[in-house]
């Protein structure tokens, strides 16, 4: 399989529409995954905000004072208000703000961006990135993967996942099947949109590369069951179970 940047594109303003944008710029084949950085996503559908509107509550001035003792540096409580607002639930408000999106994803500052946002303080996350694949994919006739970076439990670094797909499942369901011995496999299930996620990432870097849009070429999902459960359910997750009964103590 190959992954290349989608070439040229401008600067992405709310009401742009981006199927378009990409249609001029690459001969899309059929089998090819396009990834996109929900960055552009959120430009496009008007998701850029400013602080100012953001009216802090008792929360989130508290949250706010908290990070400042413990960092030693001046921390916003208008940012606190904005993860709150995008927020279904906070499981740490120190020494990090780990929320809970009102998608299903799991991220620190429940994704908001502060770089590359000309024009304004901060980009939220699209409000529905499973929606907004699934509107490119009907235009592109492609599948759609939107991509966030998003740093990893037990290791350092950031890599890239998928927030929102349409147009293919999100992992391959390998239950059922068996290995070279003989072995029925009865849980691997393999989150092939985050896959795709990270693949793209490698080809767009991160800063001030400009090159928002990736085309996977090559790539087959297989034979194989697919599944769309890529958000664990939180009465099955046993991280977000022991997070909510830990308090962090500096």
């Amino acid at each position: 399989m190959e992954a290349f940047s989608v070439p040229g594109l401008p600067e992405i303003r709310e009401g742009d529409d981006l199927a378009a944008l990409l249609a001029e710029r690459v001969d899309l084949e059929d089998g090819d995954v396009v990834c996109i950085a929900s960055t552009v996503v959120s430009k496009a559908e008007g998701r850029k905000a400013e602080l100012a509107s953001f009216d802090p509550s008792e929360r989130a001035e508290s949250i706010a004072a908290r990070l400042s003792d413990l960092t030693g540096e001046p921390k916003d409580p208008r940012f606190a208000q904005a993860v709150l607002e995008e927020s279904e639930e906070l499981l740490l408000e120190a020494p990090i703000l780990l929320a809970v999106t009102r998608f299903g994803h799991v991220t620190v500052n429940a994704g908001i961006d502060r770089s590359n946002v000309p024009g304004a303080d901060l980009l939220l996350l699209p409000e529905a990135p499973s929606d907004s694949a699934a509107r490119l994919s009907a235009e592109l006739g492609v599948p759609v993967v939107v991509t966030d970076t998003s740093g990893r439990p037990f290791r350092y670094g950031q890599r890239g996942v998928a927030v929102g797909w349409a147009g293919m499942p999100a992992a391959r369901d390998w239950r059922g099947e068996t290995d070279r011995d003989g072995r029925e496999l009865d849980v691997t299930v393999q989150a092939v949109v985050d896959e795709l996620a990270a693949t793209a990432n490698l080809v767009t870097g991160e800063g001030s590369g400009g090159t928002p849009a990736v085309v996977v070429r090559g790539w087959e999902f297989g034979d194989h069951a697919g599944s769309d459960e890529l958000f664990r359910a939180a009465e099955d997750d046993l991280i977000r179970a022991a997070l909510r009964k830990w308090e962090f103590s500096a």
